[in-house]
């Protein structure tokens, strides 16, 4: 028997605390409170270069912008200041002429704002909105309705500027180049209604299909098109359907895209906006938040090392070609960088705190109320 002063023994089974842990409820799981971004800026072996007349140019091409959207808020006029789209464009594009940088920046205003100066179209009526743009790169000179719409109407903003913008790019870019550009154009207005309808239906896709339609949401394969037009280059179709240049054209896609995705992922959640790599991977492999930024962050490292290796594969068409491929190749590269650096430069992303997330890579989620427009 035991001492009247000592307590009897007791199995696990029997212990108050082991009971305790039996009975109680499931454990409260604690949402993340914030991310760590994976170091993209240091593993990216090719130093951005900015235009000498980026700045100029950057300020007239939103002086440009801001033109024609006068019913915008305030809020949105500083939103399109902070984007500094006119910087990124003098970061990517930043050995061409002046009078070409101007063009290029331009579009890259225009499409970063495409849905906003047409008032929502692009979300509720992609096709719609691909009809006037396209019209207006099919007759740049004047609005000509076409099948569906209707003679009398006024063209839309988005269709205006499109004119604008195109008729200046051709008077001197190489018909090749306009060719490539415009079915581009039609590709990323058609993964735009495919993106529309995953959304409306509540569907997150699978890697695969997602990887296929985000290169052409993205807009990259037509502003690539637009690194021939900016260094006057006229690649032939066999240089540019080679599959060395096809996996760089690529590669520079992806590392772009899979990038932003990291870096728009806070302002996204906090909208509601599930188009990104980071939910494909939580939803279809079951990844927590961080091992999904790292998952993607992993796939950027490695684009960027098959984008150096392909780089010792690119084969020689003769001199004067091959100079003009360096100097394309050499525009995907600086897409690579500058699209890096510029993502902690614009407001976009992270606000005013670019520069700290860039030191620290640590980004504090927001809440639904704090989401940007």
């Amino acid at each position: 028997m035991s001492s009247p002063n000592s307590s009897p023994t007791l199995s696990p089974l029997d212990s108050p605390l082991s009971s305790s842990r039996a009975l109680s409820p499931t454990p409260t799981i604690i949402e993340p409170t914030f991310i760590v971004l994976p170091d993209l800026v240091s593993h990216c072996p090719f130093s951005p270069t900015y235009h000498d007349n980026g700045d100029a140019v950057a300020a007239e091409s939103l002086k440009w912008m801001l033109s024609y959207v006068p019913h915008f808020t305030q809020k949105k006029v500083s939103a399109m200041h902070g984007l500094q789209a006119g910087q990124l464009t003098a970061y990517c594009y930043n050995n061409c002429t002046s009078d070409r940088l101007r063009v290029v920046s331009d579009f890259m205003n225009y499409l970063f704002h495409l849905d906003n100066v047409s008032d929502g179209y692009l979300a509720r009526d992609a096709a719609g909105l691909a009809d006037w743009v396209m019209n207006a790169f099919e007759w740049p000179d004047a609005y000509r309705p076409v099948a569906g719409q209707r003679g009398g109407v006024e063209e839309i903003s988005a269709g205006k500027m499109a004119r604008d913008y195109w008729s200046r790019c051709i008077r001197d870019c190489a018909p090749v180049v306009q060719g490539r550009f415009k079915s581009n154009m039609q590709m990323y207005f058609q993964a735009v209604h495919e993106e529309a309808v995953f959304r409306a239906n509540g569907i997150i896709p699978d890697l695969e299909t997602y990887i296929q339609i985000r290169r052409d949401t993205s807009g990259c394969k037509p502003v690539f098109d637009l690194i021939e037009y900016s260094l006057n280059l006229e690649l032939p179709d066999a240089v540019i359907d080679h599959p060395v240049i096809v996996a760089l054209n690529q590669c520079a896609n992806d590392l772009v895209t899979w990038s932003n995705d990291i870096f728009s992922y806070n302002v996204e959640q906090a909208r509601g906006d599930t188009h990104n790599m980071i939910y494909v991977f939580m939803v279809h492999e079951g990844l927590t938040l961080q091992q999904a930024v790292d998952r993607t962050g992993a796939m950027c490292k490695q684009t960027v090392d098959t984008f150096v290796e392909n780089l010792a594969r690119i084969p020689s068409w003769g001199d004067d070609i091959d100079k003009d491929v360096k100097l394309y190749v050499g525009g995907l590269a600086a897409w690579i960088s500058g699209s890096l650096h510029w993502s902690f430069m614009t407001t976009r992303y992270f606000g005013d705190n670019g520069a700290l997330v860039k030191a620290t890579r640590i980004v504090d989620l927001l809440e639904g109320e704090n989401a940007k427009a």
